[in-house]
């Protein structure tokens, strides 16, 4: 099956990454509010579990825009996804939602860059990638919160459920997939 979906279509992997990402986003969401125990913790790390999947086929569908900045976002993905997954927060700092602020501006930066999602969609991103920043901050979070929380979570979400129900727009990914694969690094 993992091969299937390594050869898949972009627009399948942009659909399955919107469904993995929303099914995650509920299960982190529901699992905070009702879940206790145990049970928290396992649905904490199902959550993080898909969020690894997510941010591999993110990292697929925006390799021919710019391989290495697509590196740099799953890397800034899977290292909050792994503190996210520890829960750890060093001096207070809740570092998975920074290193996922980084990820999202640099996946706004490459949605913005491709030719295969409309700009919006970057624009979204960036602005989730900002809201998440703010953490940072301890005070600036206890003087933007809810806001920020809100902000982020919106935009991000805003962008997956484009990509679950629009998809992206797979010839234009193929002709830049192509272009990146004849011309030289």
């Amino acid at each position: 099956m993992m091969q299937r979906i390594a050869e898949g279509s972009p627009r399948f992997k942009a659909r399955l990454a919107g469904a993995l990402y929303l099914l995650s986003f509920l299960t982190a969401a529901l699992t905070e509010l009702f879940a206790r125990g145990r049970l928290n913790f396992a649905g904490g790390l199902s959550a993080v579990l898909g969020m690894v999947v997510v941010t591999l086929l993110v990292y697929d569908i925006f390799r021919p825009v710019n391989r290495s900045l697509a590196l740099l976002a799953a890397f800034f993905g899977l290292v909050g996804l792994t503190f996210e997954a520890l829960r750890l927060q060093p001096r207070g700092v809740n570092v998975a939602i920074v290193f996922a602020g980084l990820y999202c501006l640099l996946i706004g930066y490459l949605i913005f860059r491709a030719t295969f999602l409309p700009r919006a969609v970057g624009v979204l991103m960036t602005l989730a990638g900002v809201a998440w920043l703010t953490w940072l901050s301890n005070p600036l979070v206890e003087h933007l919160s809810p806001y920020n929380l809100a902000a982020g979570a919106l935009a991000e979400l805003s962008v997956f459920l484009w990509l679950l129900v629009m998809g992206l727009n797979a010839q234009r990914w193929h002709e830049l997939a192509s272009a990146r694969r004849v011309s030289p690094p």
